[in-house]
């Protein structure tokens, strides 16, 4: 079963409480999404360890639920 924009944001929220997070469906069947991530969490992390932790956060569920996330991860920037 296709997993949820919800759901996906459920799980950013939770591991990113602080995080500024927009969600896109692109192909529209629930299965390819782009998520932008914006978290104090990634300040000083190479973006490869970034997206590791949205990985983890996700719990295995990249390949099962969620075919494809493409990534946008950064800290943010003063101002």
């Amino acid at each position: 079963m296709p997993m949820s924009a919800e759901m996906l944001r459920d799980h950013l929220v939770q591991a990113f409480p602080d995080a500024e997070i927009e969600i896109v469906d692109l192909a529209g069947d629930g299965d390819h999404y782009r998520a932008r991530i914006v978290s104090t969490a990634f300040a000083g992390v190479a973006r490869v360890k970034q997206h590791q932790m949205v990985y983890a956060a996700l719990k295995g569920r990249m390949g099962g639920e969620l075919h494809a996330l493409a990534l946008e991860t950064s800290a943010p920037t003063g101002g």
